[in-house]
């Protein structure tokens, strides 16, 4: 399945070929808009010529700083986004062979440990963890053992929760409404 969550096609291409770079859109899915976010692993992409764990990892980190500022920036934070990009990328080099996937293939396993696999990566908390491997189970054809109930409420099945939910135009608008009348709610508790 092809993943249409940016608006990019280069872009989406990316995001549905490279799992490290479906990852990292994820990593960088905080503060800024879900296309620019997961936008974010094609302009690194262009700038240094590939998507690769043990690439990012061992580059230059002040050079990746720039490579996060050049315009149009990869996120609205380039210093600590991509100090957490190079530090994932070291994990997933170091803990599985450079080879992202192998969070979600490796010994198939089941939602609930993949959900704690992706918890021990950096910039990988609960709720983030659990978007993700939502969009493994909707999108991408992960089918492990409990992979719904692990993900909590971003796994049911149509609702128009987070990026997990986002296959066109018509569903990231019923996505940024869930999104905006969570906010609202927020504000009146």
């Amino acid at each position: 399945m092809t993943l249409h969550i940016t608006g990019d096609e280069a872009a989406d291409r990316l995001l549905t070929e490279n799992p490290l770079a479906l990852l990292i859109g994820m990593l960088l899915d905080q503060q800024v808009a879900m296309e620019t976010a997961f936008a974010g692993p094609r302009k690194i992409q262009e700038r240094i010529g590939s998507v690769d764990a043990a690439t990012i990892a061992g580059y230059d980190p002040e050079a990746f700083v720039d490579v996060f500022r050049t315009t149009p920036a990869v996120h609205r934070f380039p210093g600590s986004m991509a100090a957490r990009v190079q530090a994932l990328c070291a994990e997933v080099e170091q803990e599985w062979g450079g080879d992202a996937a192998a969070i979600w293939t490796r010994g198939d396993p089941s939602g609930t440990e993949v959900l704690r696999r992706l918890k021990g990566l950096p910039g990988f908390g609960e709720q983030k963890a659990k978007i993700f491997l939502a969009l493994l189970g909707k999108q991408t054809g992960f089918d492990g053992d409990g992979w719904r109930e692990a993900s909590g409420s971003y796994g049911d099945a149509d609702c128009y929760r987070s990026v997990a939910d986002i296959t066109s135009a018509d569903s990231l608008a019923k996505v940024r409404e869930h999104k905006r009348a969570m906010k609202v709610a927020a504000k009146g508790a």
